[in-house]
């Protein structure tokens, strides 16, 4: 499966660059994440019946890979209302509660896929219902000091 589009234009206005894997290189099966990426607020635009129906159609994409074998884990995230930020600086802790007035987008899901290459994960962020509404990001799962993969 070669994977066609570059680029993709999402509801809120967001730009997508997709990059294609170079010639002749192959990429083995592994776990990657998508992550949901949502305007702030946008939730809060749509009726409780508008909600349902996009719930239900994330519940559905995940009964898909589900069948396929190649979902591990997958949830849904609470809005930034409930969040807490925690850093560390100059020996000190700080805790900020949520929303937070920066914040453009928030987490607002992910679905943790496994055993699939990363032109199969992208073809499955390409086929989710949230790619109508928002931005799924496709990240591979590496140690934090590796670089290299994906």
């Amino acid at each position: 499966m070669r994977l066609q589009l570059l680029m993709q234009v999402c509801g809120h206005g967001t730009i997508v660059l997709l990059s294609l894997p170079r010639a002749g290189r192959r990429f083995a099966p592994m776990s990657y994440m998508l992550l949901i990426h949502e305007p702030v607020g946008q939730r809060a635009t749509r009726t409780e019946a508008e909600g349902r129906a996009a719930y239900a159609a994330m519940v559905a994409f995940g009964e898909q890979l589900a069948a396929a074998g190649q979902l591990k884990a997958v949830e849904s995230l609470a809005s930034l209302d409930s969040a807490v930020r925690v850093s560390q600086a100059q020996g000190k802790t700080l805790a900020v509660d949520g929303p937070f007035a920066e914040a453009k987008e928030m987490v607002g899901g992910f679905f943790l896929l496994q055993n699939v290459t990363r032109e199969q994960a992208i073809a499955w962020a390409h086929a989710c219902p949230a790619a109508q509404w928002c931005t799924v990001e496709v990240r591979a799962l590496a140690p934090c000091f590796d670089d290299s993969r994906g």
